[in-house]
C-alpha cells in the first residue's frame, strides 16, 4: 500500500519499478523510490524520500524512515540467525538519512535480546557488513565492509568499526571510539579510545585525530588521553585509577562517561598490550 493521496497513480508508478513485489500490507509513503526486482515484504514501513534499490529484500516486520537509501541486493528484516529464535514477531527499526550499501544484512530481533534490532540516524553501513539480532546501533555510526557484529552488540554514537572487524555477541563499542581494520572484538571498546588487534583487540589509546575532526576542545582531549594513562597503563589497582581520574578530571563529562562506561561494563573493557 501507497500512503499519502497527494500525487497520482502514475507518478507513483513511476519510482516503483513494475518489476519489484511489494505485499499489500507494506507501507510506502508516495515519494519512495523502489528498484527493479526489489522484494518488499509485509508490515514494512518506509518513510519519505527513501530509495530501495534494484534486487534488495526488506523481508517484514520493518520500519524505516525518511531519507534513507538501501543499495542492490542489501537484505534487512530476515530472521535472526539464532537457533533459540522460535517465529516471534520481532522487529527492525531504522531511522533518518542512512546509507546501507550492498549485500549488507540487518537481521530482527529475539524474545531473548527485547524483541527489536535498531538503527539510528546518518549511520552508514557498508558492503557485506552484518548487523545481527537484537544489536543496538546509534546515529552517525559507521560499519565498514565486511564488518561483522554477533547478536546483542551496541554501538554508540559516532563509533567506527573499519573493515573486516569481528565483534563478539554482547559487546559494546563506546562513543567516538574506532576500532582498526581485522580487529577481533571481544570486550567492550571504551568510548573515545582506539583498539587494534587482528588476534585480540587491545587499547592504542585516544581516537585524537577522530575527536579533533568533530570540534572537540583541546584541552578535552588532552584531559581524555591522561585520563586513559591513568586507567590503563598505571600499575594502579582499578579502584585506584577510578579515583585518581575522577579527582583530577571527574569535572568533564567525557570523563565521566568513560569511567561510568568502565564500570558499567559487564563483559569488562578491552585492556592495552601486555608488556
Amino acid at each position: 500500500m501507497v500512503r499519502d493521496g497527494s500525487q497520482g497513480a502514475s507518478s507513483i508508478a513511476g519510482r516503483i519499478h513494475p518489476s519489484a513485489v511489494i505485499d499489500q500490507r507494506a507501507e510506502l509513503d508516495t515519494s519512495v523510490e523502489v528498484g527493479a526486482g526489489a522484494v518488499i515484504g509485509p508490515d514494512v514501513r518506509i518513510g519519505a524520500g527513501s530509495v530501495v534499490g534494484p534486487c534488495a529484500t526488506i523481508e517484514r516486520n520493518t520500519t524505516i524512515g525518511k531519507r534513507n537509501r538501501i543499495w542492490q541486493f542489501a537484505a534487512i528484516g530476515a530472521e535472526p540467525q539464532d537457533l533459540k529464535f522460535k517465529g516471534e514477531p520481532s522487529v527492525v527499526e531504522i531511522g533518518d538519512d542512512n546509507m546501507i550499501r550492498e549485500f549488507a544484512t540487518v537481521h530482527r530481533g529475539t524474545e531473548g535480546g527485547g524483541m527489536i534490532t535498531k538503527i539510528g540516524s546518518h549511520t552508514l553501513v557498508m558492503t557485506y557488513a552484518h548487523v545481527a539480532h537484537d544489536c543496538i546501533i546509534g546515529d552517525h555510526v559507521i560499519l565498514a565492509a565486511s564488518t561483522g557484529l554477533a547478536g546483542h552488540c551496541v554501538i554508540e554514537e559516532y563509533a567506527i568499526c573499519e573493515g573486516q572487524v569481528g565483534v563478539h555477541q554482547f559487546t559494546r563499542i563506546g562513543t567516538h571510539a574506532i576500532v582498526a581494520a581485522g580487529a577481533k572484538v571481544a570486550q567492550d571498546v571504551p568510548p573515545y579510545s582506539m583498539v587494534a588487534g587482528s588476534e585480540r583487540a587491545r587499547l592504542a589509546g585516544v581516537n585524537d585525530i577522530g575527536l579533533q575532526r568533530r570540534g572537540f576542545k583541546p584541552e578535552t582531549i588532552a584531559a581524555l588521553k591522561s585520563a586513559i594513562r591513568i586507567l590503563f597503563f598505571s600499575k594502579l589497582l582499578r579502584e585506584e585509577a577510578i579515583a585518581k581520574t575522577l579527582e583530577e578530571y571527574g569535572d568533564l563529562a567525557e570523563v565521566r562517561r568513560l569511567v561510568d562506561f568502565i564500570t558499567n561494563s559487564k563483559r569488562g573493557v578491552v585492556g592495552r598490550e601486555r608488556e
